[in-house]
């Protein structure tokens, strides 16, 4: 039980969240969890596209992902600074399991 306690969660998350956008195809639709899109509204919405975005990056389609979204570049460096973060205080922050 203290190997899950001691589980960074956050950062496998963010790990998988770009592994799988690196190898997701962003020229295909996939399923949104998006409230506005899964509502119908087919305007402006300021998270949709993003993960296209940060996929055409990982293919090299730098243009393609500034046309999907804007944010994808600043998202990504966001991203990739958490994950550096949450390994470098990893060692900081360990959780006692044993009570005295």
């Amino acid at each position: 039980m203290r190997y899950i306690k001691n589980f960074p969660l956050e950062l496998a998350f963010w790990v998988m969240a770009l592994v799988l956008l690196a190898t997701a195809n962003g020229h295909e639709h996939h399923f949104t969890l998006c409230p506005l899109a899964n509502l119908g509204y087919e305007g402006w919405c300021p998270g949709c596209g993003l993960g296209r975005s940060i996929s055409h990056i990982f293919h090299g389609e730098f243009t393609e992902s500034f046309s999907e979204h804007w944010f994808g570049f600043p998202a990504i460096s966001i991203i990739v600074y958490r994950i550096y973060t949450l390994i470098r205080n990893k060692q900081k922050f360990k959780i006692l399991t044993t009570n005295r």
